[in-house]
This record gives C-alpha cells, sequence and structure tokens, in this order.
C-alpha cells in the first residue's frame, strides 16, 4: 500500500478545504515547498488537485508543473481534467496518472476517447462519494449513483483504478471510512486509493486491512496530527 500525501492547489497556494467549501480554507504557502517537504521526508508518491479547475473558476498548471519538474516523485492529478487534450497535456508533461471525475459520468464520450488513447492504466476515476452516492463537479453535485455498482461499470470500460472519498469527512480528521473501502476493493479487481477523514495511524492500518492500494493523506499531515515517517513505515 503506498502512502501518499495531498497537495491541494487553489489560487496558486496549497490548501486543505473542509468538505470541498472553499470557506474553510487552510492555506500551507507555496505548494512546490509543501511537496519537497513530503518527498524529503520519505514519500514517493503525491496526489495533486487543482481545485480552481476542479470548481470551473481557472486552473493551477504552472503550480503543477513546477512539482513534477523540480521533485523526483510520482505524480498523480485530478481536478478538472475534462478533455482528451488536457489528458494528453497532462500524461506528456510527465504525469504519473491523472485522475476524472465528472467527465466519467457527465460526458461519456469524451470519457471513452480519452480511454482510446490507450492510457486506461494511468486513469483513475474519483469516486466521490456523500450518502454512498457519487458526487461531481467539485463535489457540488449530487448524482443518483451507487458508489460500488458504478465501480463495477467503469472498470469494465477499462480504468486503471479508483480514488474513493467520502465527502462527508473530507478534511474534518473524522476517521477513514473503510467499510466502504473495503467493500469497493472486494467489488473490483484494479487499485482502489482511498481518502478523506484519515486523523492517525490507526486510519492507515484501517486502509492497509481493508486492501487499499494506496491512502491519501492531507490535512493530518499539515496539522501534524499524523507522523509521515511512521506511516510510510506501516
Amino acid at each position: 500500500m503506498r502512502v501518499i500525501p495531498a497537495v491541494d492547489i487553489r489560487k496558486g497556494k496549497c490548501v486543505q478545504l473542509v468538505g470541498g467549501d472553499p470557506d474553510t480554507e487552510q492555506d500551507y504557502g507555496d505548494p512546490l515547498s509543501a511537496a519537497l517537504q513530503w518527498q524529503e521526508r520519505g514519500a514517493e508518491r503525491v496526489h495533486i488537485i487543482d481545485l480552481d479547475a476542479a470548481m470551473g473558476e481557472g486552473e493551477n498548471i504552472e503550480e503543477i508543473l513546477r512539482i513534477v519538474e523540480n521533485s523526483d516523485m510520482e505524480v498523480q492529478v485530478g481536478g478538472g481534467v475534462r478533455s482528451v487534450e488536457k489528458v494528453e497535456k497532462l500524461l506528456n508533461s510527465g504525469i504519473d496518472d491523472v485522475i476524472i471525475g465528472t467527465t466519467a459520468f457527465k460526458n461519456p464520450d469524451v470519457f471513452e476517447k480519452i480511454l482510446g488513447l490507450g492510457v486506461g492504466d494511468n486513469v483513475f476515476v474519483a469516486l466521490d462519494a456523500r450518502d454512498k452516492k457519487v458526487v461531481i463537479e467539485g463535489w457540488k453535485e449530487s448524482t443518483d449513483k451507487d458508489v460500488i455498482e458504478t465501480a463495477k461499470e467503469l472498470e469494465d470500460k477499462g480504468v486503471g483504478g479508483f480514488l474513493f472519498t467520502n465527502v462527508d469527512v473530507e478534511g474534518k480528521l473524522e476517521g477513514l471510512d473503510a467499510k466502504m473501502v473495503k467493500n469497493l476493493v472486494e467489488a473490483v479487481d484494479v487499485p482502489v486509493f482511498a481518502a478523506g477523514g484519515v486523523k492517525s495511524i490507526k486510519d492507515i492500518k484501517k486502509a492497509k486491512k481493508a486492501g487499499a492500494s494506496g491512502v491519501i493523506i492531507g490535512t493530518a499531515i499539515y496539522e501534524e496530527k499524523l507522523n509521515l515517517e511512521e506511516a510510510l513505515e506501516l
């Protein structure tokens, strides 16, 4: 299992939000500095979300590419990845994996074209959930899609894996939704990365026991509630 620090970017800054609400923003400074801090402490992969792009309020591609060009970590990027052109641009820029959310649900034709590029192994779908139903558009729009059934359908289309986030606990340090992670892992054969609510080493152990291939840590390491080195050792 991979332990992956999160670098969420909004208006050029590294931030953390509670439940995706911009009004809860906590500023942690320069994104590159944040990423390099986690690299120096042992992280081998970084999880970058472009919050402005996810919310349709611009993008932070220059900040993302600074991290790619100035770090030795593997990089996975999500937030506002909604076109074939953007997927090609990101993957051709040295980014290892892209995470697609809204487009997989609202623009199936575009999503099929993305998978048609032959990069399915490098395409993860964000399964952001509230009350076990998928939410999209930067968590602002609810759907009636069941997370597990949706995952099975998308796996059949050839995606490389899933990033599951329980939006209800995101950024609140309330603990990982390990039961839902386990159910998802058992439902599909591709990797499942877990995010949302991670607050302690106990959550890292829960994610591992649930069978997650990776766990994303954000607020807990920025607020020094969880020791990254200890998590990586697990």
